[in-house]
């Protein structure tokens, strides 16, 4: 993907006494009191910050955080906690500043903090007044928000037509490396999971997938509607009864290829849906009409596991049962297993993919953990996204 790096503009000495706007994301967990529960993101956007520094730039830094009304402040959705933390980090103070449209003083070797970008009026909506404003208020504009990527706001997309210099952070720079390397040129075999409650949300994503990965891995109420799409009884497990068409058409465009969608031969069922319920190991073949699915069993995960060694490029999005209880937890461990230990490149993004990732510690063997949910669910429905477009018509114009 042709872009302009922000590291190299610090490489060869661009940035250096130049105003270098950074669009972070910033949108952090909270608790009641507004303590921040849960900082990844904070310390995810560090590293762009220290470079800007460290090459002599006057830095600003923003970002949203939670759903506030453009136009009103309210203390709830302010980044003060977000400064304090950032300043922990960079070990030094991080001022933050309100109402900064018109302009904002910074020297270089500073960095100051910018009140939530979605208080500004015209920031979701991207309009051209407002994203005049801001590309008047930097020399380089750097987005390292991936998980803004798919929207054309004015601090994700509009800042980037009218800055000097519109380029991508070192966190959007992997993201892009990341997803060139899983779907546009991967090493094959390609093997896709994508796995969660609902075919619909997912539908497209399946459909752009079956065009190109090798092996289409399904799990949770996803592979129940194939299930049901392949002639088998799932008793009142949760599926989309009136999806099962579309299912077989992914299924009929994969084998076309002389690929597979994978249906399991053994599923883990239960009575009811609990952590204390009695997990029973059954044929897929089997399943009672009082039956609800909540993993699959042994044998598939085995067998999956098996491909997944095999693979040259795996792409995650979803585990493929109920993880959260003990006794549905089996396949996808044994499926995040078998990715930390295959010696292909892997992607995954999705939160409950990566709640898995952490629960089964297996961060380290992930090639690529994604930080963005929506956009990496885009990607894979095959769209370009705002941020990445911007950014490379930016690079062609010089």
């Amino acid at each position: 993907m042709n872009v302009i790096r922000f590291s190299d503009l610090c490489a060869n000495g661009s940035a250096k006494g130049k105003r270098v706007f950074i669009r972070a994301d910033l949108n952090v967990p909270q608790d009641a009191a507004g303590q921040i529960t849960e900082d990844t993101r904070v310390r995810a956007s560090v590293p762009a910050i220290d470079m800007a520094l460290k090459a002599g730039a006057a830095v600003m830094v923003t970002s949203h955080l939670g759903r506030p009304t453009e136009g009103e402040f309210k203390p709830e959705d302010s980044l003060a906690p977000v400064a304090k933390r950032l300043g922990e980090l960079l070990g030094r103070d991080v001022p933050l500043v309100a109402n900064w449209v018109d302009g904002v003083t910074v020297q270089p070797g500073q960095v100051v903090l910018l009140e939530n970008c979605r208080m500004n009026l015209g920031e979701k909506s991207n309009s051209d007044a407002l994203a005049r404003k801001l590309g008047a208020l930097c020399d380089i504009f750097v987005h390292d928000a991936f998980g803004t990527s798919h929207r054309a706001e004015g601090t994700t997309y509009g800042i980037a037509q009218y800055a000097p210099v519109a380029c991508a952070g070192p966190l959007l720079a992997a993201e892009m490396d990341a997803i060139t390397q899983a779907l546009a040129s991967p090493k094959r075999p390609l093997a896709a999971i994508v796995a969660g409650s609902k075919v619909s949300t997912k539908l497209t994503i399946l459909k752009s997938l079956a065009h190109n990965v090798d092996q289409l891995i399904v799990g949770g109420g996803i592979a129940n509607t194939f299930m049901l799409a392949a002639g088998l009884n799932i008793g009142k497990s949760l599926a989309e009864h009136d999806l099962v068409d579309e299912a077989k058409a992914v299924m009929a465009l994969m084998k076309s290829r002389g690929a597979e969608v994978p249906i399991p031969t053994d599923v883990v069922t239960a009575k009811t849906f609990a952590a204390d319920a009695v997990a029973t190991i059954k044929k897929a073949t089997d399943v009672a009409d009082d039956d609800l699915i909540l993993d699959i069993g042994p044998e598939t995960a085995a067998k999956l596991a098996a491909q997944l060694m095999k693979a040259g490029t795996i792409v995650w999005n979803g585990p493929v049962g109920v993880f959260e209880f003990a006794a549905f937890e089996n396949g996808t461990k044994t499926i995040a297993h078998a990715i930390a230990q295959s010696s292909a490149f892997s992607i995954a993004g999705g939160g409950d993919t990566l709640a898995a990732i952490a629960k089964y510690g297996i961060e380290e063997q992930v090639g690529y953990i994604s930080t963005g949910g929506g956009a990496f669910l885009e990607v894979l429905e095959g769209k370009t996204l705002p941020a990445f477009q911007i950014l490379t018509q930016r690079a062609s114009q010089g």
